[in-house]
């Protein structure tokens, strides 16, 4: 009775959160008239894939969605590097000042984006950096959190294996590239959705910092399908079903690492 009752908790939770991608999925294939009807319609009446076409008409969807492919990959890439290299150096090296710097790093965390976004505009905006891709992707190539999250799992690395590399002769980026990432492929997958998911649905920075249709991203295309008058539903979960296509297929990617890290201490099997 205890499984069936934990089964069954499981069960609502998971209907709730399927609901609104069900909702989305059947309302882009819905017509204008099905998505005002009322009572509400699961089903569309008639099946129609002109809404995504029309989308493409009405914006220019495909440079929203080439911009935001080149700056969360980006981001995603340069921002993991960064911390491979950070947490590394947080985890195994000693130098003067470490207790300092991990102190800096986790007050980071604690702090808001909203706290430091007019600082950051401030800085980008005296770079030049307005309005490019080098503002949407430079301010982030450093998190407070994907640093102290790789720094964690790197400390679960069993010692033994970096002193038998030492005694093989590896230097410090040896030991790193051949014994810490091949045992952290599971954080770094982590962490490398987490960075791609945070960015891909980004909102409020790429609306600060551009100001021309060629360098908006997907978030901000989804604003143009909302009105005064009434929002167009039908057209906007169209794109928002384009728009998740990048994140179904990282997540399917990154899944079996999402797992593999909550069990794994550091052993590569």
């Amino acid at each position: 009775m205890k499984n069936w009752f934990t089964h069954l908790i499981l069960l609502i939770g998971a209907v709730i959160m399927i609901f609104p991608f069900a909702w989305m999925f059947l309302s882009a294939f819905k017509t204008e008239r099905d998505a005002f009807s009322y009572p509400p319609r699961w089903i569309p009446s008639k099946w129609t894939f002109r809404n995504f076409s029309k989308v493409l008409e009405m914006v220019p969807f495909g440079r929203y969605y080439l911009n935001s492919l080149i700056v969360t990959s980006t981001i995603t890439f340069g921002q993991v590097f960064v911390a491979i290299l950070a947490a590394y150096a947080l985890a195994r090296l000693d130098f003067p000042g470490k207790t300092l710097v991990m102190i800096l790093l986790v007050s980071t965390m604690i702090m808001p984006f909203e706290v430091i976004l007019i600082p950051t505009f401030l800085i980008v905006h005296k770079f030049g950096w307005l309005d490019t891709y080098q503002g949407l992707i430079v301010p982030f190539l450093y998190s407070g959190f994907s640093i102290f999250f790789l720094r964690q799992f790197f400390l679960t690395i069993p010692k033994d294996l970096e002193d038998a590399a030492k005694i093989d002769g590896c230097g410090y980026f040896r030991i790193l590239f051949n014994v810490i990432i091949p045992n952290s492929k599971a954080a770094i997958g982590t962490i490398s959705l987490f960075v791609f998911l945070t960015h891909w649905r980004s909102y409020l920075w790429p609306l600060v910092i551009t100001n021309s249709t060629e360098m908006r991203t997907l978030p901000i295309g989804l604003k143009y399908f909302v009105e005064e008058g009434a929002t167009q539903y039908h057209l906007m979960m169209a794109a928002a079903l384009m728009a998740i296509v990048p994140v179904l297929v990282v997540y399917v990617l990154a899944e079996r690492h999402l797992v593999r890290s909550t069990t794994l201490t550091g052993l590569k099997f």
